[in-house]
């Protein structure tokens, strides 16, 4: 079994033990490192084999949002850049929002259950995202309605109808399993239509996709 390896970045040192001894009790998970500040976080990315990085927001030198940015620009693997799983709090404002803009796959509540944790660990590493939960929306919704109201760029018009109907389903946060029971598909032709719409819209996976339906109102 090829065990996904994960990396955290937080400034808290209890916090990164507390998070290491979850990833190491669980068999499919290896944990192979941790930094303490963003810059640091960049330069453990840059140097180890590293699939989910955990990335705390608010950090000395360089904090979650530019590392995560950088993380992501700089990656050079034929796969692609690692997944970032940002760790925030509940009260955080739009930080998380602007992370997910930079590259990241979604963000986890830091009191969230290690149950939650490690499953968001494992759905990102899937190539998902993590958006089900309420705060997402709740926070991608406050986002939205604090920045103006752009026009959606010409490349949504590039969407077939069904393609259409697939992206707002996806953007309201319903997994490919449920969009398949709502419109009749199977699983197979949902991923296809769900990797088109990346394609065509240039975004990186389906938080980004989210993101960008809030922006530019394309959901109610």
């Amino acid at each position: 079994m090829t065990r996904i390896r994960v990396a955290l970045v937080d400034d808290q040192a209890l916090f990164r033990a507390g998070i290491r001894m979850l990833i190491e009790s669980q068999p499919d998970l290896e944990f192979v490192g941790e930094a303490g500040d963003g810059a640091a976080g960049v330069a453990l990315a840059a140097s180890t084999a590293v699939d989910v990085i955990l990335m705390d927001i608010r950090m000395p030198v360089l904090d979650g949002i530019a590392a995560t940015e950088a993380i992501v620009a700089a990656a050079a693997a034929p796969s692609g850049p690692p997944r970032v799983l940002v760790l925030t709090t509940f009260d955080l404002d739009e930080s998380a929002a602007r992370a997910i803009r930079a590259g990241a796959s979604g963000f986890v509540l830091k009191d969230a259950e290690p149950e939650f944790l490690l499953a968001s660990i494992r759905t990102v590493h899937a190539g998902n995202a993590v958006i089900a939960a309420s705060a997402t929306r709740e926070l991608l919704e406050h986002f939205a309605a604090r920045a103006p109201q752009p026009a959606a760029p010409a490349s949504f018009e590039t969407l077939t109808p069904r393609e259409g109907e697939i992206f707002v389903l996806a953007a309201k946060g319903l997994s490919n399993t449920e969009i398949a029971a709502r419109e009749f598909l199977s699983e197979a032709t949902v991923k296809t239509h769900i990797s088109r719409i990346l394609g065509k819209l240039g975004l990186r996976d389906r938080v980004q996709l989210v993101v960008f339906a809030f922006e530019h109102r394309l959901v109610d």
